[in-house]
């Protein structure tokens, strides 16, 4: 058997543990068994203390309450992001329900871009903006975690 997680590069990886557990529905991944903390757990498997930030745990991982979906794990970067993602979050408030008319979905979308961007997401930009096709039946918003990594609410 296989298992995995995602990893994803950052440079502050609480804050986008912060920004995308209540995103996803995910909650924050505990310490291994055996370690009170995550620095903990990282100082015995040889990580210095000069690479840890002492006035907070290293909580850097998430997951599914359910186990149903990957955990993920923020990997601590030195460099910035560059370029565009290969591959990013969709993240669906509608429920991707076509019955519902796209005006409705409409609003719904733009209600939960509303609460990302008070949670530190920016917008990039609408599918109905700059050239962008609106779909007859379909609405996104193209938008940037605090790190600037994409994602799209659709």
């Amino acid at each position: 058997m296989v298992t995995w997680q995602l990893t994803i590069d950052a440079n502050d990886p609480g804050r986008l543990v912060e920004f995308w557990a209540p995103v996803l529905g995910y909650e924050v991944q505990p310490p291994p068994e055996g370690h009170a903390s995550w620095n903990e757990w990282y100082l015995s498997v040889g990580v210095s203390p000069g690479e840890l930030d002492p006035s907070r745990d290293s909580v850097d991982r998430i997951q599914d309450p359910t186990g149903a979906g990957p955990k993920i794990w923020f990997q601590i970067v030195p460099e910035g992001k560059s370029g565009k993602n290969r591959f990013h979050f969709d993240i669906y408030p509608t429920g991707r329900d076509r019955s519902l008319p796209i005006e409705r979905r409409r609003e719904i979308v733009e209600a939960k871009v509303a609460e990302l961007i008070e949670r530190g997401a920016t917008v990039r930009n609408r599918s109905s903006d700059d050239g962008l096709v609106e779909y007859r039946d379909h609405y996104f918003v193209v938008m940037l975690d605090p790190e600037g990594n994409e994602f799209c609410v659709g």
